[in-house]
């Protein structure tokens, strides 16, 4: 077994002090595509930092689930601790495990079905607001929708109208340039660049707005509120009586901001914008909305039953996945071979797994039935994390699928859709790699050419 990061090949392009940041900056997705050419391990440099690529879904899942309490959040998450604090996402081990064990009944699936009512009455009101004819920036639609509906559940309607404002504002800059600053040096952070500006400025606005609504929400009585704010703040752990401070209900009110919106406003986006493209699978979807739902409001109850509509959403995650994850071992651990030492910085792009041709045949084919169980069983499902996996997967996935789900069949059902010609839509560089635009005309259904 070798041990140390010397015998890991670096990958090609690095320069004198600067390592990969100049190659991974001008074209990251290309970047962490090109690292599985170099090997299942891949040193890339930081600048001076040492960072191990991992290329393979065994190896990620290893990182993620079977070597998982020998990881803690890595440098990425390190560099965005001032802005989202001590949320679930950079957390510490310890302090993950107390907040992940005083939110987990805000995620339980009776309060996902309360919060499924918000985002059912706000789909439908979504699709009563486009015009016959229209034309959307379906980008820009997702976004707002995907910003309110996530503030709408987190804040009470009466007081929550000002935070709603600032989130809708401030979080679009936020999502804009965090990535980057992520993988900066961190000197430049100092450097008067309006990037930092626009950035900084972004995130204490976000903070201060949610301080404030904190404290009305603690001068009023909230016991029965069913906002996850008031949840969170009468989170009690049976065992110890611990409750979360303000500090860190804010912290991971945050977070949750920050890691909800974006996943779910970039793939509702890409959602319509691939049914769009693919005929046969809008066929289908409107075939399986209709058995299933009918012409009633899409609930909680029919999220699991609409099975051809999940399968097309991960397809949607697998091709547009989250740009790069990253952790530190806090002991040795063997991967692949070789011994990594503690300390060490290790990251994997699922974006890349999820778009190898070795792993999945046709990679930029965008095929839904790739999912069905009889042909899901040859794919590395060990590679397919949207949410992550083990200790450290996403809080809310469910209530993120639930959100996907009830929205791509509200809408469907009332509109056809079809992108405005002239426009490819191409991946902006985010947390997530979202569409620059998606111009898109909406048509009512009942008058609507077949799909």
């Amino acid at each position: 077994m070798a041990s140390g990061l010397e015998s890991i090949p670096r990958a090609p392009g690095g320069l004198p002090f600067l390592g990969h940041v100049w190659p991974m900056s001008r074209g990251p997705l290309a970047f962490v595509k090109s690292l599985r050419a170099t090997g299942d391990l891949v040193r890339v440099d930081l600048g001076t930092l040492p960072v191990v690529f991992v290329a393979s879904p065994e190896l990620a899942h290893a990182v993620m689930v079977t070597h998982g309490s020998s990881f803690e959040k890595g440098r990425l998450f390190d560099r965005v601790r001032g802005f989202v604090g001590d949320g679930l996402a950079t957390a510490p081990s310890k302090l993950h495990r107390r907040h992940r064990r005083l939110m987990q009944p805000s995620f339980h699936r009776t309060r996902i079905a309360g919060y499924c009512d918000i985002i059912s009455d706000r789909a439908r009101d979504l699709a009563a607001s486009w015009e016959p004819g229209g034309t959307l920036a379906m980008e820009e639609e997702m976004a707002r929708f995907s910003i309110g509906t996530l503030a709408a559940t987190m804040f009470a309607a009466e007081i929550g109208t000002p935070v709603v404002d600032v989130v809708r504002r401030d979080t679009p800059t936020i999502l804009k340039y965090i990535l980057l600053r992520a993988v900066s040096p961190q000197f430049l952070d100092r450097l008067p660049l309006p990037s930092n500006r626009k950035f900084d400025a972004a995130a204490a606005n976000l903070r201060q707005v949610i301080d404030d609504e904190i404290a009305a929400t603690r001068r009023r009585d909230h016991a029965d509120s069913p906002d996850l704010l008031s949840t969170l703040l009468a989170a009690r752990d049976a065992d110890t009586g611990e409750t979360l401070t303000d500090v860190e209900v804010r912290d991971e009110l945050v977070t949750i901001l920050f890691a909800g919106t974006e996943t779910v406003g970039s793939t509702m986006a890409w959602a319509f914008h691939e049914i769009a493209r693919h005929p046969e699978v809008e066929k289908q979807l409107l075939a399986e909305i209709d058995e299933v739902v009918g012409t009633r409001p899409v609930g909680f109850e029919d999220v699991p039953r609409l099975t051809y509509t999940r399968r097309v959403l991960d397809e949607v995650l697998r091709l547009h996945g989250v740009t790069l994850l990253m952790r530190r071992t806090t002991a040795p651990v063997d991967l692949g071979g070789v011994t990594i030492p503690e300390g060490t910085e290790v990251a994997f792009s699922p974006y890349a797994l999820l778009r190898d041709p070795v792993l999945y045949p046709e990679p930029g084919r965008f095929d839904p039935d790739r999912w069905l169980p009889e042909r899901a069983a040859d794919l590395p499902r060990a590679g397919f994390l949207p949410f992550g996996a083990g200790s450290r997967q996403c809080i809310g996935d469910a209530f993120a699928r639930a959100e996907m789900t009830i929205t791509l069949a509200t809408v469907l059902a009332r509109w056809q859709l079809r992108p405005v010609p002239g426009h490819t839509p191409r991946e902006a560089i985010a947390a997530m790699p979202h569409p620059d635009r998606v111009p898109m005309t909406v048509h009512p259904r009942e008058t609507a050419a077949p799909a």
